[in-house]
This record gives C-alpha cells, sequence and structure tokens, in this order.
C-alpha cells in the first residue's frame, strides 16, 4: 500500500467510536472529572475555519484528558436564537425555526466528519421549548429575589436590526451586529441586577488564575470601580439640588460650570417648555454612546438658565449647561467641571468663554507665572487657589474635602462602578418570550411556572417593521392568571446572551425533563475545567456567565460562584485578499498563484493580492472547510491548525501548509506499514530487550518526548507539542540499524507516536495502533508514562577546542575521569590531522564543559 487512504480510515473510525458509546459519559464516581467545553456555536449553515480550529483544540484536550484516566464531558449544542434567523426569514421567506433546524443538520454532519470526541447525547438547541421553559422559571426566580425588574429608561437602540442593545454589545458608538450608529431611546425594559454584584464580580477575577491576563484586565476595566465623592449643589431659586459625581473632590475651587446629560430628569423637564433644549437632546441622542465617539465629538451645550451654589461658598454661583459629553449611565449624570485640570471640561470652556482656573501646581512651578493655554494639567503636584487646601498634595486634599463634604452635608464618600444593569429586553421575535403578563387592574403579573414555557407562535409574519409578535393577531392576547380578565403577553423577548449565560450547567444534564439540572451534579462538574473561545466575548457572554452563575446561586440551583475555572482565548485563522481588475473580492479557490504574481483562474487576468486578515465572507478570502476535509482528510486539517503557530496567536492559512501536514500523516503511516510489513509477530508492549547504540539512544528520545509533550498539552503548547513529536518521528526514521534491539525500538516507539499524536490526529493514529498489533482501539488507551530513568543522560557532548578555536565535538561517558577523557580526545581524527605530528603544549580539560589543547 503506498498511500493512507484517509476517506476509507477516516470513516471507519468514526464509526467504531460511534459504535462503543466512546464518548458518552456516565458519571463515573471512580475517576476525577474534566469538564471541557467550547463556545457552543450559532448554527449559521456551514462550518468555517474558525471552527476547525476552535473545535480541534478542545478535542485535543478532551482525549488527552480521558487517556489521562479522568472521566472527560465534552458536550455541543446549539446557540439557536438570535437575529441572523429572523433575518433570512425577511430575505428568503422562510420560518426561522426551519431555517434554523436545517442548518443544525448541515453543521452536525459537518462537525462528524472532523472526528470530534464530542458527546451528542446532551445535545440541545436554545431554541428547544424544552431548554427556555427552564430559561423562563429562572426568571420569574430571578423576579421574586429582586434580581430582576422593569423600568423605563434611556437605552441604546440599533436603527437597523430595530432592537435595544447592552452597553457591551454597543461597540464603538455602533450596533456589535450590524455596525450601525446607535441611537439612543425611552423604552420599558426589564433588567437584570449585575450591579448588585459589581463588587464581587470584581474581586472574583483575582481567583481566575487560569484566565488570560487580558481578559481579566477587560472585565475589570469594564466593571471599572470608582472612588471619590458625591456633591450635593444647591439651586439657585429652587428646593431641590443637583447631585454631582466626581473622582476629583479636590478640585472643587476650579469649579468653572456644571454639566448635566440630555436625559437627565431636570434637563427632560426644561426640554419640556425650552424648544432649544429639546432639539440639543435629540442631536445628543443621536451622537453615539461610546467613550471613543465622545471624546472625538465637538464638544457642544447649551445654558439652562439655572445656577448652582459652590458647596464652600454660597456666593459662588456656577452656571448648569446641558452638555453632549455627560452620559446618563455614569455616575449620576452630572458632572462639576474644573477646566484647567479635564481636558474636555477646558475643551468646553473655551469654547463657551468660561473660567479656567489652575487649582493643582506642578512641582517646581512658581503660581505667579502658571497658567494653562489649551491643555489641561492632569499631573500630580499640590494645591492652591483652592482656600483651605493649599499647599496640601492631592492625596490629602482628596480626604480632606470627603470629610468636610461630610461634615456639612453637601456630599459624601462614594463609591461607583461603569458597570450598568443588563438590558434583556429585545423587541424581535426569534428570542425566548419574557413570560410575564400585563393587566390593567392587576399590574405586571408573572405567568404560572405550570404554564411554562410560554412558546412562540409559529404562524408569524415579517412583513411589517417591528417586532412580529407585538402585532401578532391572537398570541398576546390572554388572561390575567391573578383576575382572570383580559390581559396581554408581554412581547420582548429575552437578549440572546441569557441563553448563553447558563447552557454550561444544562449540558450536565441535559435530559432531567424536571429541572434544569441536578443540583449535585452542577455543583460536581462546575467549573469548566477548560472553556475555549474567542476574546471578543471578554464582557459580553464571559461577565454574563459570571453574573448568571452567581444569581442561580442566590435562588438555590447550586453552590458555585465562577462557571469557568480554566479560559483559553484562541487565535483568528487569517488568509490574505484577492481583488480583480474592477476590485471585487475574490475568493481563494479562484485565484492561482505562482511566486508573486497572481491571475484569475478562469480569465488570466492579474490579481491584486492584499494583506492578510480574519477571513470572512465579505472579503472572500474564506476556505471551504469540507474541500480540505475531502481533498486531504480531517486529520491533515487538524494538524495543521495545531502545528503552525502558538493557539494564541492568529495563524495564517496556507495550501502548503496543509499539504505539509498531509505529508507527514503518509510518512507515519508509510513507517508504520512498512515496520509492521515486515515482521512476523507484534512487538509493542513486549518486553524491553538490552538496547545499546544508537536504538538506546532513540528509546530514550522516546521518554522525553514523553515528558515534554505531556507537559506541552496540561500548557495548552499545542505547537510545540507536535514540533516534539515530529522530532521523534525523524530520530525513528534515521534508526537504521535492524537488529532485533532496534526492531522493538521501532515497534515501541510508533506504538508510543500513536499514543502521542492521538489527540491532534487520532483517525491516523488508531489506524497506526490496530497495524502495530493491538486489539483495544486507541481511544481507550491510557496516555504513556516516561521512565524517569530516560529522562538523565549518562552521556555528554563534549566540545573539542584547538588554540582556542573550535574543531569538533565528541561523546562521552559522564563517569570518564579527566586522564580518560584525555586519552579519547586525544585518539580522534580531526584532532590527529590538526597536530600535524607535534606534541601539545597543554590540555586543559573540563570535564562536561570543554577540551581545548594548546600548540
Amino acid at each position: 500500500m503506498s498511500r493512507y487512504n484517509f476517506v476509507k480510515t477516516e470513516k471507519k473510525w468514526q464509526q467504531k467510536w460511534q459504535d462503543l458509546n466512546c464518548f458518552t459519559v456516565e458519571n463515573n464516581p471512580d475517576k476525577p472529572k474534566y469538564y471541557v467545553l467550547e463556545m457552543f456555536p450559532y448554527p449559521s449553515g456551514r462550518i468555517h475555519i474558525g471552527h476547525v480550529r476552535n473545535y480541534t483544540m478542545g478535542d485535543v484536550v478532551a482525549r488527552f484528558k480521558k487517556a489521562q484516566g479522568f472521566d472527560v464531558l465534552h458536550p455541543m449544542g446549539w446557540d439557536a436564537f438570535g437575529l441572523p434567523a429572523e433575518n433570512a426569514a425577511i430575505e428568503n421567506n422562510v420560518h426561522p425555526a426551519k431555517w434554523t433546524k436545517e442548518n443544525i443538520t448541515v453543521m452536525k454532519q459537518e462537525f462528524h466528519t472532523l472526528g470530534l470526541s464530542l458527546d451528542w447525547s446532551r445535545e440541545f438547541a436554545t431554541c428547544d421549548p424544552d431548554y427556555y421553559a427552564f430559561e423562563q422559571a429562572m426568571f420569574l426566580d430571578f423576579v421574586e429575589n429582586k434580581l430582576a425588574y422593569r423600568k423605563e429608561s434611556w437605552v441604546n437602540w440599533d436603527p437597523v436590526e430595530n432592537t435595544v442593545l447592552a452597553n457591551e454589545q454597543v461597540i464603538d458608538g455602533k450596533g456589535w451586529r450590524s455596525g450601525a450608529d446607535v441611537e439612543k431611546r425611552l423604552l420599558n425594559q426589564w433588567f437584570l441586577k449585575i450591579t448588585d454584584y459589581a463588587e464581587d464580580l470584581l474581586h472574583g477575577i483575582t481567583t481566575l488564575d487560569r484566565w488570560p491576563e487580558k481578559v481579566r484586565t477587560m472585565q475589570a476595566n469594564w466593571i471599572n470601580k470608582s472612588v471619590g465623592a458625591k456633591v450635593f449643589f444647591d439651586i439657585v431659586g429652587r428646593e431641590d439640588t443637583i447631585e454631582v459625581f466626581t473622582t476629583r473632590p479636590e478640585t472643587l475651587f476650579g469649579a468653572s460650570f456644571c454639566g448635566i446629560a440630555a436625559n437627565h430628569p431636570i434637563a427632560v423637564e426644561l426640554a419640556k417648555t425650552n424648544p432649544d433644549i429639546a432639539d440639543f437632546a435629540k442631536e445628543c441622542n443621536a451622537l453615539g454612546t461610546s467613550e471613543e465617539t465622545i471624546e472625538k465629538a465637538e464638544k457642544k451645550g447649551i445654558d439652562t438658565g439655572l445656577r448652582i451654589k459652590h458647596p464652600f461658598d454660597e456666593r459662588w454661583e456656577l452656571p448648569v449647561y446641558v452638555a453632549n459629553f455627560v452620559l446618563m449611565d455614569y455616575g449620576t449624570g452630572a458632572v462639576f467641571a474644573c477646566p484647567a485640570h479635564d481636558q474636555r471640561d477646558l475643551d468646553f470652556a473655551r469654547k463657551y468663554d468660561l473660567p479656567v482656573t489652575p487649582v493643582v501646581l506642578p512641582k517646581d512651578t512658581d503660581e505667579k507665572n502658571h497658567t494653562i493655554g489649551t491643555e489641561a494639567y492632569t499631573g500630580d503636584g499640590t494645591l492652591f487657589n483652592s482656600d483651605f487646601l493649599n499647599g496640601l498634595s492631592i492625596t490629602d486634599a482628596r480626604h480632606t474635602v470627603i470629610d468636610r463634604l461630610s461634615q456639612t452635608k453637601k456630599g459624601e464618600k462614594t463609591i461607583t462602578y461603569r458597570l450598568r444593569d443588563w438590558g434583556v429586553s429585545r423587541q424581535r421575535y426569534w428570542g425566548c418570550p419574557v413570560p410575564m403578563i400585563h393587566c390593567d387592574d392587576c399590574g405586571i403579573v408573572p405567568v404560572p411556572k405550570a404554564d411554562l414555557p410560554v412558546t412562540l407562535p409559529d404562524d408569524v409574519t415579517f412583513d411589517k417593521p417591528g417586532n412580529p409578535l407585538d402585532h401578532h393577531p391572537t398570541w398576546k392576547h390572554t388572561t390575567c392568571p391573578k383576575c382572570d380578565k383580559n390581559a396581554t403577553r408581554e412581547t420582548d423577548t429575552f437578549d440572546t446572551f441569557f441563553e448563553s449565560s447558563w447552557y454550561f450547567a444544562r449540558f450536565i444534564d441535559a435530559n432531567n425533563s424536571k429541572n434544569p439540572f441536578d443540583k449535585d451534579l452542577a455543583n460536581k462538574w462546575l467549573g469548566v475545567d477548560q472553556y475555549i473561545g474567542g476574546i471578543e466575548h471578554a464582557v459580553l457572554h464571559l461577565l454574563y456567565s459570571r453574573f448568571f452563575t452567581r444569581a442561580l446561586k442566590k435562588c438555590g440551583y447550586l453552590n458555585i460562584e465562577e462557571p469557568f475555572t480554566g479560559l483559553f482565548t484562541q487565535g483568528m485563522v487569517c488568509h490574505e485578499t484577492y481583488q480583480d481588475k474592477n476590485g471585487k473580492w475574490l475568493f481563494p479557490a479562484h485565484v492561482e498563484k505562482t511566486g508573486d504574481t497572481a491571475v484569475h483562474v478562469d480569465t488570466g487576468e492579474p490579481v491584486t493580492v492584499g494583506r492578510s486578515i480574519k477571513m470572512s465572507k465579505s472579503k472572500k478570502n474564506v476556505v471551504d472547510p469540507q474541500m480540505i476535509v475531502s481533498t486531504y482528510g480531517a486529520d491533515s486539517a487538524r494538524l495543521f491548525m495545531l502545528s503552525d503557530t502558538p493557539p494564541e496567536k492568529d495563524m495564517e492559512w496556507t495550501t502548503t501548509g496543509v499539504e505539509g501536514s498531509w505529508k507527514y500523516i503518509n510518512k507515519l503511516w508509510r513507517m508504520t506499514y512498512d515496520a509492521t510489513e515486515s515482521c512476523e509477530s507484534p512487538l509493542y508492549g513486549t518486553p524491553e530487550p538490552d538496547l545499546n547504540g544508537d536504538a538506546l539512544k532513540v528509546w530514550k528520545t522516546t521518554h522525553k518526548t514523553i515528558h515534554f509533550v505531556t507537559d506541552a498539552l496540561e500548557n495548552l503548547h499545542f505547537n510545540t507539542a507536535v514540533a516534539k513529536i515530529r522530532e521523534l518521528t525523524n530520530a525513528l526514521n534515521d534508526l537504521k540499524e535492524n537488529d532485533s534491539g532496534a526492531i522493538w525500538v521501532r515497534h515501541n516507539t510508533l506504538g508510543v507516536i500513536a499514543k502521542l499524536i492521538n489527540p491532534m490526529i487520532p483517525h491516523t493514529a488508531e489506524e497506526m495502533w490496530e497495524m502495530l498489533g493491538n486489539n483495544t482501539p486507541l481511544v481507550l488507551e491510557s496516555w504513556p508514562i516516561a521512565n524517569p530513568h530516560m529522562l538523565t543522560d549518562d552521556t555528554v557532548t563534549l566540545p573539542i577546542q584547538i588554540n582556542g578555536k573550535m574543531r569538533g565535538t565528541i561523546e562521552l561517558s559522564k563517569s570518564l575521569s579527566k586522564d580518560e577523557i584525555t586519552d579519547l580526545v586525544m585518539q580522534q581524527d580531526f584532532v590527529l590531522r590538526h597536530l600535524d605530528g607535534k606534541d601539545p603544549r597543554k590540555i586543559i580539560i573540563v570535564p562536561g564543559k570543554i577540551a581545548n589543547i594548546v600548540l
């Protein structure tokens, strides 16, 4: 047999694994548990190369831990709700449920071809009523425990997707999916009280030592704890006050004006009778919501005509402006401005000719000559122009101001967070219905748990703008559970991150029809030992899941708080881009490259080659995984994904790379075939004979490789593990002796290679293992253990210098004396050749280090 038949082999072993039910978990109490999970996919229709990389990494971990004796849970399901299905329904006149189920069927088959060790007995889709019934019950428990509530608030509105977005779903002022500029709207929405756990979530980050530092930093920055003061400014001529939160209370004597958000209650009140303020508020709401957008926008405002009193001097009055750089969802929605020491305040003050009074004096600066130009001073220094604070450091002045504010009842020390409560209402059809009912007499009433799930109607239309549930003729009409009068259902559905915030717990007990999961099983299996997915979810899915787990604990579902003990964020798969002469994007399959030139395969016209970027459908720089699998086999695709690049880095997809993996697999196949073809009986696992020479050297290398690869896989260093196995393969291939010891080493090292590389290329490894005479499938075998005696060398390579120049090396036993080393050195041909009959003046021997001959 000259070539490895991957088509036949991969189908063969996939069927055997299925027949043996190899990957179904039975909660074996005699084994330690290990839960490995990749972020479950959205059923978009086809798997892409990014899926292949992500799920191959998870499969390597699952197979490795299974071989180490763990009871491994490695499940799969589908994150099936969401706008893409709804958009497909509109574009293709197909029901979202039908579109979703068909896509799941296709993608599941494609996952099968990759040979993934998944427990399909736990499969579910989040759009299954059996799944979201429990989710609705959880929400009712959240309401009962005051973790969920409804209020009218200003929300982020995506004008393209016609739905609300959470703050975390607004990226640089644009919708995270649509890319549309986000607007502000006032709506009644359901919220989850994530802010109750702000401090706990922040502290919990310190316990996640198996998370990437970058992700932990991103979460801490998003929660963003700020210690400062609330200051109460009395409004001139009114009985109320404006409450301001500031992290710089020591700069109060540099105050120039007060800025309030366009949606601040006072601004809303004034807008009712002031058209100019009303128009300016509309302009602010269309500006966007990101910090970057606010920073780049021109600082603008409108004078409300109100004045406030300075807390330390009632004679000192400050104007109140509605300002476009003040946001209602941070602090109190109002700021006092100290232009000398804040750039936004300074830009605003210069525009409206407001006072700029510096109050922090830089070191070694004369206060008489210190002025502020176009740049605010934000550095360290001492206070001046500040009454009782003069001469104090910033830190001391801050403490003094807060104490004085507290004493005079004009303020108080305060801690605030950037984190805002999670708005979970979405105005769309394809999502989990919010299980609440609106009654004119009883108010908002929960759906009784006995009536769950509240399912979606099948007969919806998408011919009108807005939420199909809202204009459905019958679905929303019901009766009140309390008074039995006519009532209406809540027509909002949950944010899809609601489903993905607890799915990992459902996998633990996915076939439980009475509860979302058994509490004892959840406490046993959670947190997930190794979670794998993209860093783009650092402050979306990952933060929400951490909160959700804490909320479930409060409601009595489980006892743990952190859902994911270990987290790994893989890099993206990239490919260069191609454009024809008209600028039209081309698929790689339509381009033929020769050296630095590229032409269209059909027309022969020149093609412009662009830089390598993340694969995307819009740029067409995508490679179809099924084409790779059908051409080179699943193992070749898997091996290339693991070989060339550290898994946390972006990788470049190349045809030559996958071809190289295919060639290596064929090399392994040929070496195993040749070794077993010429052998009358299997030698793998037979007693070790006396070994010496090159055979002993290779056998030692085998054990060193076991030790290295085990450590590499423990630390998810997949590429270095593959590289080390390749080195062992080359060392074995170079073993030319054919005595009994060499033959034994050849068979047993091939068996070790099969075990070591089994997590990466399981089909090939299984076939190698069977060819070596083993009857039990490799998937059921244990991980090899290195012999510690084989990890140390009895010999050392000694460099030999002549007159200080390296001339060669010699391998010596570590036990030799200096005299014995000298005798062997002087017998070497290259030494005698350089001596040319001369006697050395001196021979310097440093055992284990170097030999130097001085002529």
